[in-house]
């Protein structure tokens, strides 16, 4: 891949033989994966570098991109993790008093191949009827292949259903994250063990800016390195591909559950729990990706409107309070589903100190409606604490 100078010929191939031309954004040669849509109207620099988007290639469907720049402060990770990038008006320079670069440039730099100046409008139109597509974007020499071999190169990528994706965008050491450095001026209230599974920096700030010290862990953390740190509550972040891969993760969410500390998961960590408890997971159509979608809290009969970036849900009975197919797990309810297609969006436990979320409550970008879910653990891990105490002595 080369950073372009001037922009290329560029086509977007669907794995069913759709074509959509435009011109090279970014880097220019190829990339795959899987063709997806983001639905927020802003944000895309924290679109961008969220790791839940790990080998896809992201649609915005806001028609207008690149405006406010890049800066360095509102980047959610290390890097930028879409495999490529889609949209249809790219700004000609950026406008914004924090802007540190042009969008292009960045994506150059990092070497993402995207595309510009194509319907995404027809695009995202389409994706909706038949769903997420297995896509591949072409730019420069690569666009002047024949059609015939580039659909079969789109098709011949592995298909997102069966990707273990959190290892390969974890940290690959820990690292601490200090309520004193988030605005928090008193001593740290917990200690929060956080897998890394695929984690949005605003996460820990979240957490640390309650006075919540939190200690972020790779994704093949065991069990025993997470009591090391001496917890007061487990968390399990976002991340990208299939849950039904995470067996590593779910055996060690069962000895957490089985301990008692109190769990907390935002994502991918919601299909881990759904998982732990003995339910199944499955792949959406076309998922839910954006900072606009209706959630409704069962608790209370709140509705949120949440930030979102999944393509799997948890496959749980949505009425009333079951008992867990691990029966050992006790009493369990979906305590959040979605208004758009009634899809799980949350489940709490009744005999255990665990709950979980679908959505992004650290909101980053998005609305700040679910921030509450911080401080609900935080009240579920003072309980637990309380409770502690009240034992030993």
């Amino acid at each position: 891949m080369t950073a372009q100078k001037t922009s290329e010929p560029a086509l977007l191939v669907l794995e069913d033989g759709r074509i959509f031309r435009g011109r090279s954004y970014g880097a220019v040669g190829t990339t795959l994966g899987e063709t997806v849509f983001a639905t927020g109207m802003t944000g895309y620099q924290e679109t961008i570098t969220d790791p839940s988007y790990a080998r896809q290639l992201v649609v915005q469907t806001a028609p207008h991109i690149g405006n406010t720049g890049m800066n360095r402060e509102d980047a959610e990770s290390r890097r930028i993790w879409v495999a490529g990038y889609i949209l249809r008006d790219a700004a000609r320079r950026p406008s914004n008093w924090r802007s540190e670069k042009p969008l292009d440039q960045e994506l150059a730099e990092q070497g993402i191949v995207g595309i510009q100046g194509i319907d995404t409008r027809a695009l995202t139109r389409h994706l909706r009827s038949v769903g997420s597509l297995k896509g591949g974007i072409f730019a420069g020499d690569a666009a002047r292949r024949p059609e015939a071999d580039l659909v079969a190169e789109v098709q011949d990528q592995p298909s997102m259903k069966g990707a273990r994706l959190a290892e390969e965008v974890s940290v690959d050491e820990a690292y601490v994250v200090e309520p004193a450095d988030c605005g928090w001026t008193g001593e740290p209230r917990f200690t929060l063990a956080a897998i890394d599974l695929g984690i949005k920096g605003m996460t820990p700030f979240r957490f640390a800016e309650r006075g919540v010290r939190v200690h972020v862990l790779p994704a093949a953390s065991t069990y025993e390195e997470i009591m090391a740190v001496q917890p007061d509550g487990v968390f399990m972040s976002n991340g990208p591909g299939d849950p039904a891969t995470a067996d590593v993760q779910v055996e060690l969410l069962r000895r957490v559950l089985d301990s008692g500390t109190p769990f907390f998961g935002i994502c991918f960590g919601n299909q881990i729990l759904g998982r732990a408890l003995g339910f199944g997971t499955y792949k959406l159509r076309f998922g839910h990706r954006g900072i606009n979608q209706p959630v409704m809290d069962k608790t209370t009969g709140r509705v949120e409107i949440t930030s979102q970036n999944h393509g799997f849900a948890v496959d749980a009975p949505t009425d009333g309070v079951v008992t867990a197919p691990e029966e050992r797990f006790g009493r369990v309810e979906v305590s959040h589903v979605s208004l758009n297609d009634d899809v799980v969006e949350g489940l709490r436990c009744l005999d255990r100190p665990a709950f979980s979320v679908q959505y992004h409550p650290e909101a980053a970008a998005g609305p700040h409606d679910s921030a509450y879910l911080f401080d609900r653990f935080i009240d579920v891990m003072a309980a637990h604490a309380e409770t502690q105490t009240k034992e030993v002595n």
